[in-house]
């Protein structure tokens, strides 16, 4: 069953102050680089997510994906520990694997009664989700920790045919629930709510429970209609997502967050706006890039398309919510009850990284995890590591005490 919006909630922002100058924190470890070519394995580095120990949690694993280059597993001090590859395409001229965002499940019953936490993740290449199984004991020693237990049998998350896979309108951004799991879909509004499911052999598969259309275009105060720029055919797209006490986030990368019950049900509410909101970007095909139009003072103050990674960082009932500013290189920080806006920071060059430069996927936690991450811990991409290799586009993580993100808060 999908739901149509026909109005929209949008919450207009007046013009603000010019803002003072966001934080700057550093990272205290980094992921070894990741190469988007041939030689590399066409790996591009995108969306994190950080599993907990359960009894080690200096221990904990950070799971990573690379689109082709599939999924990595890190421990907290960035060294390496596992490479599942992307899946093959499913035959000649189909599209390969590509990891795009991953998410974690916490203690999901197997068709063998044991409970295991999932690891998983959005393929937008196959339009499908794999799963992977963590292994404690694994972890603790150092060795690889995930196994793939999805169903062979998986079906397509939004499409019918290959065919229509192919032509990439597939899955995109993912957030869990519980054990549901919402779904963005790739150059459309759409998200999906799908449901994960034991299947025979300790697999897991999942089915569809319902769709939602976010809104493409948007009416203005002057009396006119938005609609962002884009490729022809493609709508504005949503990939940053995170899931928080019922409500989902969603960050629709040119128009802003919204927030909504994670069931996919009621009305949707633009919790904030990216600063070109309302400005009319004409699509050159020649350069195949949007030219920037007049601004008309329709934007929001704290993110710069494209709007990305949402984390939550929980504290008891208090908290955060974290977003990725790509077009500025910061991270938006908000209130995780009423969703004021309180600080804006980034992540710069520090004795142990560099900083994170157009920055996709973000996750945080709050559990201690150990001497380095004592008050929790947050992971970020950074699109463009240094020092780079020559035309190579580099990509990998950062590593971040929260004390540091801490204090940046509370300038």
């Amino acid at each position: 069953m999908r739901a149509f919006l026909s109005t929209v909630l949008l919450l207009v922002t007046p013009l603000a102050p010019a803002a003072s100058e966001p934080a700057v924190v550093t990272a205290a470890a980094e992921t070894p680089p990741l190469y988007d070519d041939e030689a590399g394995g066409y790996a591009n580095g995108d969306d994190p997510a950080i599993w907990v120990h359960p009894t080690r949690p200096g221990r904990s694993i950070v799971i990573t994906t690379a689109k082709e280059g599939g999924l990595y597993a890190y421990s907290l001090s960035g060294a390496q520990l596992q490479h599942l590859p992307a899946q093959p395409p499913p035959g000649d001229g189909h599209e390969p694997g590509r990891l795009n965002n991953v998410d974690l499940v916490r203690g999901f019953r197997l068709s063998s009664g044991a409970k295991v936490d999932l690891a998983v993740a959005s393929d937008r290449g196959r339009d499908q989700l794999r799963v992977y199984a963590i292994d404690p004991a694994a972890a603790a020693a150092g060795r690889p920790p995930l196994t793939d237990v999805t169903d062979p049998a998986v079906p397509f998350v939004f499409n019918a045919t290959q065919e229509e896979v192919d032509e990439a309108r597939t899955a995109y951004g993912l957030a869990v629930s519980g054990t549901r799991v919402v779904v963005s879909r790739r150059h459309q509004t759409t998200i999906g709510l799908l449901q994960l499911t034991a299947a025979p052999g300790g697999k897991v598969t999942y089915h569809r429970v319902r769709t939602l259309d976010l809104p493409s275009t948007f009416p203005l105060p002057d009396g006119t209609t938005w609609v962002p720029c884009g490729e022809p055919g493609e709508l504005p797209q949503i990939e940053g997502m995170v899931v928080d006490r019922g409500t989902l986030y969603a960050a629709q990368e040119d128009v802003g967050i919204w927030r909504l019950r994670a069931d996919l049900t009621g009305r949707p509410a633009l919790m904030d706006k990216v600063k070109e909101f309302g400005r009319q970007d004409t699509y050159d095909p020649a350069t195949e890039e949007c030219l920037p139009g007049q601004d008309r003072g329709y934007g929001g103050s704290h993110l710069s398309a494209d709007a990305e990674g949402l984390t939550i960082y929980q504290d008891g009932d208090d908290g955060y919510l974290l977003a990725s500013s790509q077009g500025d290189d910061t991270f938006a920080v908000y209130d995780r009850d009423d969703n004021d806006h309180l600080a804006q920071f980034r992540v710069g060059p520090g004795a142990r990284a560099d900083g994170a430069e157009v920055s996709d996927g973000a996750m945080v936690t709050s559990a201690s995890l150990g001497g380095a991450y004592p008050e929790g811990l947050l992971v970020v991409h950074d699109g463009a590591d240094a020092p780079g290799d020559g035309d190579r586009e580099v990509t990998n993580f950062k590593f971040v005490d929260w004390r540091k993100v801490k204090d940046a808060i509370d300038q």
